[in-house]
């Protein structure tokens, strides 16, 4: 066969590939094709809705105390970008804004599209800008500011590298705040930017998110982080934490704990608990603050009064323990006291001895009397379960009455508020319905959404209010926190016209798996209530003192609560009464 008749079969076998393939192109795979080609030239892009800010009340009005700035992401195309100029650009207007290594970008091949720089303010990028570098974008987007720095950090929380909140308010109510993003899909040039052509453009506009306000008081939330900062710095305590409350609303009005961190530069940080909301999120033992609720409970069962006797030795051995009050004054010791006696003294034995009246046998602990402080714990005051605020909350948890070894020992002490776990929201909202009429009332710190200007009420879901033990029971209890009080009078805070009850706990620490019974390590609360003697109480305050290897007493909590009291007092402009 001749060269040019080889040549030609050659040629002709060539044509016939070709025509299959085209044919398959044309025919059997057009669709496929025509997808591919379209994704070269469709833009697909999301539009970023627009984060929802933050407010808190200053008085009567809200405040912004998260906002947005306008920030820019820079944009190259490597394949046509001149590096070294994008490089000057960045290193001269935008340095530490730069979340790309351009050596290594550069060396990617086919890349067409790459963000370089994000959060550049729009000063800077104007400039980079200006520099008339090809093929270089600027993208608009914002960045998270907290104008008021630490202050309400734990409470606030902060919005991550990828814009999702975390922890506090931006963490509990990110769905809320974040709204929905949109979609852009467009015709595209090589180099990914939008044309104005095409039949098949889809614009679907973003969501913003919700501007937020909350029923915290701003300057009451300043001025109480100042007074715990005071405290600490000239106490043994290492962290403190705050929460005031309207106990007749549920409404908080102020929640903070120190140490704390600047949201707006989150990562320094020398310890991730700084994020950590202390009173919400940590349960611990609140110690002889739970009498309030065992009084209570007694009293509202029909089984004792305040005036109700019983005699101290001292102590109670319970399962083989030895339980001890911490006061053994022998002016109360080995006698007959009265309950209301008892609970001024905070004595573990008045405490148990409450405890005994409700199982009907004043001789022992029994099965019904842990099963009803169980209900009044658990179902009524509900500790030990998550309250429905509008945060970030743990559960804790209430010994089961029955299940375990122990259980009268376990129940004695939980009587004085150990073996439990309960956070500082689930007490302060116990407390409230102590001493509010009987009324639990679900906490709340979002008063509502801000829309034109207007505070629209924010719907909550499975909200609780209802009557737990009765107003007599209540008034009963008003009169004994008071009592505590006023024995304990401090300059300054006991006034004239103003009814202020209370109560302290120190807690035992449980260290290597036991209680530290060499009271070194303690940690002390106190709770109580301010309002004109002519009214029901108005706010309930909550303060909590810790540090490590510390013996903080509620005692020492008192000093705290004291300040915090006068300064609520003073700020909110509470009127005495007669």
């Amino acid at each position: 066969m001749s060269r040019i008749k080889i040549l030609k079969s050659l040629t002709f076998a060539a044509l016939a590939i070709i025509a299959v393939r085209l044919f398959f192109i044309q025919i059997i795979e057009h669709d496929t094709w025509v997808a591919k080609a379209n994704d070269q030239h469709t833009l697909l892009e999301t539009i970023t809705a627009k984060r929802g800010e933050i407010y808190m009340m200053d008085e009567n009005e809200p405040v912004k105390v998260v906002l947005n700035q306008t920030v820019y992401q820079i944009i190259i195309d490597p394949a046509t970008t001149d590096k070294e100029q994008i490089k000057t650009a960045l290193e001269k207007y935008a340095k530490e804004y730069i979340t790309a290594d351009l050596d290594e970008i550069y060396n990617i091949e086919g890349l067409r599209y790459y963000i370089v720089a994000r959060n550049v303010p729009y000063s800077n990028a104007v400039k980079i800008a200006e520099a008339e570098i090809s093929s270089v974008w600027l993208k608009e987007g914002n960045r998270r500011v907290y104008p008021e720095g630490e202050m309400g950090s734990t409470l606030l929380g902060f919005v991550n590298a990828d814009g999702v909140g975390q922890y506090g308010v931006e963490g509990s109510l990110n769905k809320l705040l974040s709204g929905k993003d949109g979609l852009l899909k467009t015709t595209a040039d090589i180099n990914k930017v939008a044309l104005s052509i095409g039949n098949d453009n889809v614009k679907i506009p973003a969501e913003n998110g919700k501007d937020v306000v909350l029923s915290v008081d701003r300057g009451l939330e300043k001025g109480a982080e100042e007074i715990m900062a005071d405290y600490i710095n000239h106490s043994a305590a290492t962290h403190a934490a705050t929460l005031i409350m309207n106990p007749n609303t549920g409404e908080v009005i102020a929640m903070t704990s120190l140490p704390s961190y600047n949201p707006g530069d989150y990562g320094r940080v020398d310890d991730a608990s700084a994020y950590i909301n202390q009173v919400t999120e940590v349960p611990y033992e609140p110690a002889s603050i739970c009498k309030s609720f065992t009084f209570s409970a007694a009293i509202n069962e029909g089984k004792m009064t305040s005036e109700t006797t019983y005699y101290n030795k001292g102590y109670e051995i319970i399962d083989g323990w030895k339980i001890r009050n911490a006061a053994q004054n022998a002016s109360i010791t080995n006698r007959e006291l009265t309950m209301k006696t008892a609970l001024y003294w905070s004595l573990n034995t008045g405490s148990i001895y409450a405890l005994k009246l409700l199982g009907d046998n004043p001789d022992g602990i029994t099965q019904v009397g842990r099963e009803r402080l169980y209900d009044y714990y658990h179902n009524k005051f509900r500790l030990g379960r998550a309250t429905g605020i509008e945060l970030i909350e743990a559960d804790g948890y209430i010994e089961d009455p029955n299940e375990g070894w122990g259980r009268d020992s376990t129940y004695a002490n939980m009587t004085f508020g150990q073996n439990l776990g309960v956070t500082m929201i689930q007490t302060a909202t116990a407390f409230s319905a102590v001493i509010n009429g009987g009324y639990y009332r679900t906490p709340t710190i979002v008063k509502g959404t801000l829309e034109n200007g207007t505070i629209v009420p924010f719907e909550r879901k499975d909200t609780v209010s209802e009557q737990i033990i009765s107003s007599d029971t209540s008034a009963t209890m008003r009169d004994m926190l008071i009592n505590n009080r006023s024995y304990r009078a401090r300059l300054g805070i006991d006034r004239y016209g103003y009814n202020i009850g209370g109560k302290s706990g120190t807690a035992q620490v449980i260290v290597d798996g036991s209680y530290d019974d060499t009271m070194s390590n303690l940690v002390g609360s106190y709770i109580g209530f301010v309002g004109p003697n002519t009214e029901m109480p108005e706010y309930v305050i909550m303060v909590k003192i810790w540090g490590e290897g510390e013996a903080l007493s509620g005692e020492k909590a008192m000093t705290l609560f004291e300040s915090m009291a006068n300064f609520t007092i003073d700020y909110l402009k509470i009127k005495p009464g007669v």
